[in-house]
């Protein structure tokens, strides 16, 4: 896979890469969210609690990518040298969660509600805490002055200790098998766990929080991923964490890195909301 054309990593499917005469040596893997959560799985039952058990913010499309990526990364063992797998991690109570939120009249916010600093400050809008409304206004405030996105309510989604917080089955066990083959471990990456601001990306929150390192730039990650000859990237969904995590990439590595990047286009898919094609995000990032 030498030679890219062109000075961004050019998306490819995954057939395209498999294709190719080898991979470069110093390969490393980055899986965004590969979380039950995100995944267009049918519903079933809890063996134990006998609960019905579904994905709360399903991306269509997902579960075949993830499928796809699982043989893939099987097919590929051999040339893969690190991988990272990104987990989007909330409590229950967060501000981009439903109770969070009341209309202006106390009303239950539903999910995939947009909230904007302006509905705010006329009353459409306000926390169900009262103590936080004025920390809501200024986040909302510094997310539309950073050029981030204008704020979503979803679906509580990938809580800490649930099913939907897991890893789809088939990646799972494409990772134990390369963790078996290879023997070295896969790095996890936990994001989200602060529930005062977003953190699409797998590098930054979108306002991080001074207090907090967890929600500053990973500097760690960046290094990681900045001495690998290559880096493939998949995971869900390329309208939200994937297309904010190659944004970050892309605005904190040299210029002469991003040819290093590749895209599996046929593993990840576009959230019901995300119309913007993750072919048209990353070229927004990088101009």
């Amino acid at each position: 896979m030498k030679g890219f054309p062109g000075k961004i990593g050019i998306l490819y499917n995954r057939r395209s890469l498999l294709e190719r005469d080898s991979m470069n040596p110093s390969t490393l893997v980055l899986i965004v969210d590969p979380q039950n959560d995100f995944c267009d799985l049918p519903a079933g039952t809890d063996s134990i609690s006998g609960q019905l058990i579904f994905p709360s913010l399903p991306v269509p499309g997902a579960h075949a990518d993830m499928r796809r990526l699982a043989s893939w990364l099987d097919e590929n063992a051999d040339h893969i040298d690190d991988i990272v797998v990104t987990l989007d991690s909330h409590q229950y109570f967060d501000i981009a969660h439903p109770d969070c939120w009341r209309t202006g009249q106390g009303g239950e916010v539903a999910a995939f509600t947009a909230i904007t600093a302006a509905s705010v400050r006329s009353g459409q809008f306000r926390t169900a805490d009262p103590a936080l409304q004025a920390y809501a206004l200024n986040y909302l405030e510094a997310l539309e002055a950073r050029g981030r996105y204008t704020h979503m309510v979803w679906p509580v989604h990938c809580q800490l200790g649930s099913w939907g917080h897991g890893i789809h089955h088939a990646v799972l066990g494409a990772l134990e098998r390369w963790q078996r083959q290879r023997q070295r471990a896969a790095m996890s990456v936990i994001k989200g766990t602060n529930p005062y601001t977003e953190h699409y990306s797998a590098l930054q929150a979108e306002v991080p929080d001074p207090q907090d390192p967890s929600t500053q730039l990973n500097t760690p990650l960046l290094e990681r991923i900045a001495a690998a000859d290559q880096v493939v990237i998949a995971g869900e969904a390329s309208s939200h964490c994937v297309a904010y995590t190659v944004r970050d990439l892309f605005a904190h590595l040299p210029a002469e890195n991003l040819k290093r990047f590749v895209l599996l286009t046929d593993c990840m898919s576009i959230t019901k909301i995300g119309r913007a094609s993750c072919r048209e995000r990353v070229y927004i990032s990088v101009v």
